[in-house]
């Protein structure tokens, strides 16, 4: 089993940045392909970045030319670097593992989650 615990969310202003992490522990022999989702009251987990264990990255329009991840393999972690935040950036942060090596955008792709980190953006 993979474990997978994220940290770093907290209360932000508007235009504040912010650097979430995530640290995988057990099997990380078998974390590939990793990723972030968030998921705001009442909406659904929406994909926010992906990276692959060669640090291919994908992130969609929505948060693009904001947020950037990287991973140390060394230390088994991933990072959402999340400038310019906005008051509809906020949202549980969710990291997720895949023992696959292709970037994912779906949720189901993901065989390990975190239990999330709250991000609250205020204007």
């Amino acid at each position: 089993q993979v474990q997978l615990v994220e940290s770093g969310g907290r209360l932000v202003q508007a235009g504040d940045s912010l650097r979430l992490s995530c640290a995988a522990s057990g099997r990380t022999f078998s974390v590939n392909a990793m990723g972030w989702f968030r998921q705001a009251p009442g909406k659904e987990r929406e994909f926010v970045a992906a990276i692959t264990r060669r640090s291919t990255t994908y992130l969609p329009d929505s948060v693009k030319g904001r947020f950037a991840i990287s991973r140390d393999n060394a230390k088994n972690t991933v990072y959402l670097q999340m400038n310019s935040l906005k008051p509809e950036d906020t949202a549980v942060y969710y990291c997720a593992a895949s023992s696959d090596g292709a970037l994912k955008t779906q949720a189901v792709q993901y065989n390990y989650w975190g239990q999330g980190t709250q991000v609250t953006v205020s204007s």
